[in-house]
């Protein structure tokens, strides 16, 4: 069995698009993934699948919630390098952010340049985009311009919860061995 993270985009926000976990659990466990466990309520999901999770799964998750959510699915591997390349370090979890989108993008370095705080310092390596952001993201207009800049949805998470997941991934591959 191989192990994957899927990080859902926009759920569970403001009121709109909500998932409940437990639905999701189930929805997935009914696919056939095993050893489904997830972190919080904004869309994070740690499971093991022989194959990457595809469109059945997707399908199946879109019946059980009625609305299709985005979804960015990363291999234990994939998700472990993006861990490695992280590089920032800071002692608050909260200031170092991963946005994750499908695709290597061809960002926009002159806009991104426009909408950057002086505070704020970012790099991109395949596709995750990392953002050091020392006064928070609430107000940043790097962080609300970020899709125009790559032409892209992304889905970000800070690094205390990337950290937490990437527990959790190894955490089950050890139980599906």
């Amino acid at each position: 069995m191989n192990t994957y993270v899927l990080l859902f985009r926009g759920i569970n926000v403001g009121g709109r698009n909500t998932i409940h976990m437990k639905t999701l659990v189930d929805a997935l466990t009914n696919c056939g993934c095993r050893h489904v466990k997830t972190y919080n309520q904004s869309g994070n999901v740690v499971l093991q699948n022989p194959t990457p999770p595809g469109e059945s799964i997707w399908l199946s998750i879109g019946n059980a919630v009625g609305f299709s959510p985005d979804i960015i699915t990363l291999s234990r591997l994939q998700f472990s390098n993006a861990v490695k390349n992280n590089p920032f370090t800071a002692k608050d979890g909260k200031t170092i952010h991963f946005y994750f989108y499908p695709i290597q993008a061809k960002p926009n370095i002159t806009r991104l340049e426009k909408l950057r705080s002086p505070s704020e310092a970012y790099k991109i390596v395949d596709s995750v985009f990392y953002l050091y952001a020392p006064d928070g993201i609430g107000r940043s207009k790097l962080v609300a311009g970020l899709a125009s800049c790559l032409d892209y949805s992304v889905t970000g998470r800070n690094l205390n919860t990337i950290l937490k997941l990437d527990k959790l991934m190894s955490d089950i591959a050890r139980e599906g061995v």
